[in-house]
């Protein structure tokens, strides 16, 4: 799908006001309340895109821009292998992993990634799984209801509600432990470093980071299993998941193989006791989109220009602290996560002194006034907004959106 910037369309409007005011004609008149409400709060968004998923492009993209020559060959090609290994090397790099772990692109987006996991590795050990929003409710779900883990091993749950953790102490790590970082779809995440995952643990990790990679630091040496996907804190497109492996998580593929256990081939990680290890290499297990790939290699090194991954956190914390500032003048709206702690810097989640029939009005007015598109809080979450505020969103966007949400709330309060 094409994305024209609303930028570049308000740069035109602007252009054709000021060309044209003097005259007073009709067509200015419309195209001005074609962006500009009658009782405007003041200027929109340049970009209204505040989607959680999938995500904004990053700032300056143009389609135009990517590389073609690997399009229309074979991602087998010498070309074709050398640009999937140039994009694991550079995520590698960027957010600094060991060396020693290993970095694969895999189907099905984060999903198929962590369920890869899963399938190949859970069965070995009793299980904590911890879960406070919908994703992370899901691999609970899948573990039990499909893998039927509970035959074979203990499986505890931990849970809370959206806009809570619960006690991750309570974990063992003499247990392996399934966990989000960040969850998508409640706005909280993990406190900083992880502290509460042994360092001598004999369990192994498998977190789902998809919307925490490249806004949030990862203590890679508390991970083991790690996945995300390209479209959301970079602002990729969808379809294909990063998997990312502990030298322990390796050891377990090549040591471990669940019985009565049939793996579709989109799923095997190992064969005859060993690693594929092609796939940590460009290799792919299926046909990757060259487009999407390099698409993917734009926005890293966009990253690499606003500072790398220490530079894309610190716009997501400086996005995170404009909602701050204004929930703190506001009393009718509110984060879904009261603790700042393990408040999210880029699913932004917001309840509202309305009704849920008034919170989606709120939702169809911002849209209708081409301010904020796609920021209705996820289906199975309590009432809410949900803000995207990783960083290809751009703070001075954030900052234009604030008093919209005022404006849109006084609208809908009011009628």
């Amino acid at each position: 799908m094409l994305r024209f910037a609303p930028r570049v369309a308000t740069r035109a409007a602007v252009a054709f006001q000021s060309s044209h005011v003097a005259a007073g004609s009709a067509a200015t008149q419309a195209l001005t309340a074609r962006w500009m409400s009658a009782a405007a709060p003041g200027p929109k968004p340049a970009n209204p895109e505040f989607s959680s998923g999938p995500c904004k492009k990053h700032p300056g993209y143009n389609i135009s821009n990517l590389p073609t020559a690997v399009l229309g060959r074979s991602h087998r090609s010498k070309l074709g292998k050398e640009r999937l290994a140039f994009a694991i090397n550079e995520t590698k790099r960027m957010l600094g992993i060991p060396e020693d772990y290993l970095v694969g692109i895999v189907p099905a987006s984060d999903t198929g990634a962590y369920e890869m996991a899963m399938w190949n590795m859970l069965g070995a050990k009793d299980i904590d799984i911890c879960h406070w929003e919908s994703f992370g409710k899901g691999w609970f779900a899948d573990a039990v209801s499909h893998l039927k883990l509970r035959d074979t091993v203990d499986v505890t749950e931990h849970t809370a509600g959206y806009g809570e953790l619960p006690d991750l102490t309570k974990t063992s790590k003499d247990r392996d432990i399934c966990f989000t970082f960040n969850g998508t779809t409640s706005g909280v995440r993990v406190p900083d470093g992880c502290d509460w995952i042994a360092d001598d643990r004999t369990g192994l990790t498998l977190c789902d980071a998809t919307s925490a990679v490249f806004a949030m630091n990862m203590p890679w040496e508390k991970l083991d299993v790690t996945t995300y996907s390209w479209q959301k804190v970079l602002g990729g497109e969808g379809a294909h998941g990063m998997l990312i492996l502990s030298p322990r998580a390796v050891e377990r593929l090549e040591t471990f193989t669940p019985e009565n256990r049939p793996l579709p081939k989109i799923f095997r990680l190992a064969k005859k006791g060993k690693i594929e290890a092609g796939i940590f290499k460009g290799a792919t297990i299926n046909t990757p989109s060259m487009m999407a790939v390099e698409d993917y290699i734009d926005a890293l090194a966009w990253a690499e220009s606003v500072g790398g991954n220490e530079g894309l956190i610190k716009i997501s914390n400086n996005n995170l602290a404009v909602v701050e500032k204004f929930v703190a003048e506001n009393d009718w709206i509110d984060f879904l996560a009261k603790d700042p702690a393990v408040r999210s810097n880029t699913s932004v989640c917001l309840t509202l002194d309305l009704s849920p029939e008034q919170i989606k009005a709120f939702v169809a007015l911002l849209e209708k006034e081409n301010v904020a598109l796609d920021i209705g809080g996820y289906r199975d979450a309590p009432p809410s907004i949900r803000i995207w505020c990783g960083a290809t969103v751009e703070t001075a966007d954030v900052e234009a959106l604030m008093p919209w949400l005022k404006w849109a709330f006084d609208e809908v309060k009011g009628n």
